[in-house]
């Protein structure tokens, strides 16, 4: 083997395999569930999961800005959605820090608003650190005072020890993704299903199974059987 090719930090190969997981009866697998996602979260083993996609819901922009277009369409849809608070998303993070085995990843969405202002006091206590960013660009207009929104970041983080090679085997996906949705299926948040088809099929093996604790429209669902993995998912309003 040539020196070049010892030392690429790229691989195609994941050498991390997720350990068999023994889950209550009340959390079926590939499934809608109407729970609460820390409750899900708590029942789940210890360093078992290999990826969770968490998009929190908050109220940061529309609170910060006061467009006043809440009793409208799109600002109606978005502030009746039940909110977390910043307490409550950290409590989720570490319970996602829990769960996901060592070396694996959290996908968390973001606005531009929480982008700026920062979330790293979010991971504060836990072993995981951010590694990677990714914008979506929506390509449909969103609010803005000045510039108007068409993207939205997902964060990538990584819990310790932090590595890509042996983990991380798709090398060809794109930090701006453009993805239109087609069918929101009636959903404010719903997220975009072919990159995150590529981004679990990069951190996971198939069959294994990926979680999202604030499920939303399922986006997340739909991606994971279109990846041929299994998926584990709630929300409180099913």
């Amino acid at each position: 083997m040539s020196k070049t090719a010892s030392t690429n930090v790229f691989s195609e190969i994941r050498t991390i395999l997720s350990p068999e997981i023994n889950l209550p009866k009340s959390l079926k697998i590939n499934t809608r569930l109407k729970m609460d996602g820390l409750e899900l979260l708590s029942k789940i083993p210890e360093e078992t999961i290999p990826i969770v996609f968490f998009d929190p819901q908050y109220r940061g922009i529309l609170d910060k800005m006061k467009y006043g277009n809440e009793g409208k369409s799109r600002g109606r849809a978005r502030s009746e959605l039940p909110q977390m608070s910043e307490n409550v998303i950290k409590q989720f993070i570490k319970g996602i820090d829990k769960i996901i085995l060592p070396s694996g990843h959290m996908f968390l969405w973001v606005d531009k608003f929480h982008l700026c202002q920062g979330v790293s006091n979010w991971f504060t206590g836990t072993n995981m650190d951010i590694v990677d960013l990714i914008v979506w660009n929506k390509k449909r207009m969103g609010m803005g005072y000045r510039t108007r929104r068409v993207a939205e970041y997902l964060i990538v983080l990584q819990k310790l020890p932090k590595k890509a090679k042996g983990v991380w085997k798709i090398h060809n996906i794109r930090d701006v993704w453009d993805e239109s949705i087609m069918n929101k299926n009636g959903h404010t948040h719903t997220k975009p299903t072919d990159l995150q088809s590529q981004l679990i099929c990069a951190v996971s093996n198939e069959g294994d199974v990926v979680v999202d604790p604030a499920a939303g429209s399922f986006s997340v669902m739909r991606a994971s059987n279109q990846a041929n993995r299994n998926f584990l998912g709630c929300d409180v309003n099913g």
